[in-house]
């Protein structure tokens, strides 16, 4: 395959030098190549200012992001061949790691694979591609999958602001085999189900293994609410980590629906009741009704997805954990996690300060949390490092 050349500009090299994989449009030298000349998903050579090789990557001229490396050899575009070799190389990290199949299979960047996610639910795969040049090359993702897991369903969630940003369509299918409506998966000693079909994103959130696990040394006789509950990866932990009483809010009838079935499935339905509704507006009615808990646990989606969101976000972020705050006995615990990339962690422990100073309460930090092995940050790219919890005390001084 004869490859054509993308050239950057003089010293635009630096970042992939130091082990960066993306490509911005203004390091571009579009007097020697221009982006016009590449087609959307193409796969190019890059060079530096002065002709010298540095890798293949993918090319979509219409994004800010105009290119991510794939290898830095110039014999290997992105193919069936390299999928197969990435895909392996991440699942014996996998296997090494996990001792059931049930966890993120792939993680873009980190894994070699940028613009592709896939999470394995044991002989069922849920694949996204956001990106172009993984669109391009959407029936060699399917073909690698299917060689090296021979998987029986391979389902495409591509759904999302990303995909909208690469100019994608928007679409859920069935791209080998068959995949039911749910999945049954396995996390930390419990089982769930999990909706891949209608659920958010791959239909289960394996980011939080880790920090669901912690859940087993503060829940034992305790009365636990699990805010943002989703399918209750957190609560129906809690439940059968030893919770006496466990309530899930989530604003979705088919998360809660779910957040039933798991704890009927895990025998822990005499512990676990849900309430439907907007977070904020169902803890307000709590602390009117003079609610208490011993342990509330806030995992919002993400409140701050671009740079320009940072205020609003952070003020979202300090208002639901003080709200959550308020439900607390007064000897209390407070899980509070984010997945927002651009809330760091510094930021995140000042905003539960303020909060607890502002209800004039004390916080102890206890223990932090990020995301689980097999979500492996790439030291180059920060937007792979997003997941954080922390886990407080709080109580009256």
């Amino acid at each position: 395959m004869i490859l054509k050349r993308l050239r950057l500009k003089n010293k635009a090299d630096r970042r992939l030098k130091l082990g960066h994989l993306w490509i911005y449009s203004n390091e571009v030298d579009t007097q020697t190549t221009p982006l016009s000349s590449f087609s959307v998903g193409e796969c190019v050579l890059v060079e530096n200012s002065f002709g010298k090789t540095l890798g293949t990557a993918y090319v979509n001229p219409n994004s800010l992001i105009c290119a991510r490396l794939v290898s830095r050899e110039a014999d290997r575009p992105l193919d069936k061949a390299l999928l197969i070799h990435r895909i392996n190389v991440a699942l014996s990290l996998r296997e090494r790691l996990f001792e059931k199949p049930y966890y993120r299979l792939v993680y873009g960047d980190s894994d070699g694979l940028p613009g592709l996610v896939v999470d394995r639910f044991d002989e069922v795969l849920v694949a996204q591609i956001s990106t172009a040049g993984m669109e391009q090359v959407r029936d060699d993702v399917v073909e690698a999958l299917n060689q090296v897991l021979k998987p029986k369903g391979i389902l495409f969630k591509n759904r999302g602001n990303a995909r909208k940003l690469e100019d994608l369509p928007q679409y859920v299918e069935v791209a080998s085999g068959a995949v039911p409506e749910v999945v049954v998966l396995e996390e930390n000693g419990v089982s769930f189900q999990a909706p891949v079909m209608e659920g958010q994103k791959t239909g289960w959130f394996y980011d939080h293994r880790l920090n669901r696990d912690r859940l087993r040394h503060y829940v034992k006789g305790k009365r636990v609410l699990d805010v943002f509950s989703y399918v209750g990866g957190w609560g129906i932990q809690a439940a059968t980590f030893g919770a006496d009483k466990v309530t899930c809010i989530d604003a979705s009838a088919l998360a809660l629906e779910n957040v039933h079935a798991n704890a009927e499935l895990n025998e822990v339905q005499h512990k676990v009741d849900t309430l439907q509704g907007d977070a904020f507006e169902a803890l307000k009615a709590l602390k009117d009704s003079q609610e208490r808990f011993d342990l509330v646990i806030v995992d919002p989606p993400a409140f701050i997805k671009k740079r320009k969101d940072i205020k609003a976000g952070e003020q979202a972020y300090r208002r639901i954990n003080e709200l959550a705050m308020r439900l607390l006995e007064r000897d209390g615990y407070l899980v509070a996690a984010s997945c927002s990339m651009h809330l760091h962690r510094d930021n995140m422990i000042d905003l539960l300060r303020a909060g607890s100073r502002h209800i004039d309460r004390n916080l102890q930090i206890l223990d932090q949390g990020h995301q689980g092995p097999d979500h492996p940050v790439h030291p180059c790219i920060p937007e792979t490092d997003y997941i954080k919890a922390i886990f407080a005390r709080l109580t009256v001084q």
